[in-house]
């Protein structure tokens, strides 16, 4: 079974917080039973996002999808 500091950790080590992580940590977050560890590992992977430190998927293409609608309409004009 995994726990959400193992997937807190991973992220912290690579840096980044795949999209498929992440609703993993959400769905644990609400579903399952934590320990006060796993609630330190994941706030410190917040604390670690909020300060770029991990840069997450999610964001990512929602920066994509914003520039992307600009791109194409000013491509239109």
């Amino acid at each position: 079974m995994v726990l959400i500091r193992d997937l807190a950790q991973q992220a912290l080590s690579l840096g980044y917080l795949s999209l498929e992580a992440e609703n993993q940590l959400r769905r644990m977050l609400t579903t399952t039973k934590y320990d006060l560890e796993d609630l330190n590992a994941f706030m410190n992977l917040q604390l670690a996002a909020m300060s770029g430190l991990v840069k997450q998927e999610s964001r990512e293409l929602k920066q994509f999808e914003i520039f992307g609608e600009t791109a194409s309409e000013t491509a239109c004009w």
